[in-house]
């Protein structure tokens, strides 16, 4: 049975490969799709089961991930955007639903503005964080929780 993992993005990253190239790149989400194929081969869907959400309201990505909590979704990957620096609500919800997760970064945000976006409040609650790949970070993240979750069903690594 294949892991499900929800790709949670927030404000201003369902516009990708529009805004501001010169800090995100010209991918959009649409690009990931062929990016999980080169790490997975073909048959990624018979090993993962993505959604994808954004959404630019906070409450609203809240309700998302707690219903991800009610429908026993395997994983997160989070793109918070903006709100990584800024929602304590968004990371107790992530602390308190307890499902692994990996936060994402497109750009690499300690070369960026150190006032704000050297903090991260949702990273202590992270199995990892990954920043600077474009929207190969991703795929990245993608990859590293399907090892760690296949890992840790395994006896000899739990």
């Amino acid at each position: 049975m294949p892991f499900s993992f929800l790709v949670v993005n927030g404000p201003n990253l369902g516009c990708l490969g529009k805004r501001q190239p010169e800090i995100y790149g010209t991918k959009s989400l649409q690009d990931i799709p062929a990016l999980l194929d080169k790490f997975f081969g073909p048959n990624v869907q018979d090993m993962i089961r993505l959604e994808f959400y954004q959404s630019n309201h906070e409450g609203a990505i809240i309700d998302r991930i707690e219903q991800a909590r009610e429908e026993g979704v395997d994983g997160l990957i989070i793109n918070a955007g903006a709100l990584t620096h800024t929602s304590l609500a968004l990371a107790d919800c992530l602390a308190w639903v307890q499902i692994p997760f990996i936060e994402v970064h497109i750009s690499n945000v300690m070369a960026r503005e150190e006032q704000i976006r050297h903090t991260t409040l949702l990273g202590r609650y992270a199995r990892g964080i990954i920043a600077g790949f474009g929207i190969l970070g991703y795929a990245l993240a993608i990859k590293g929780l399907y090892e760690y979750l296949n890992d840790s069903k395994n006896p000899l690594h739990a």
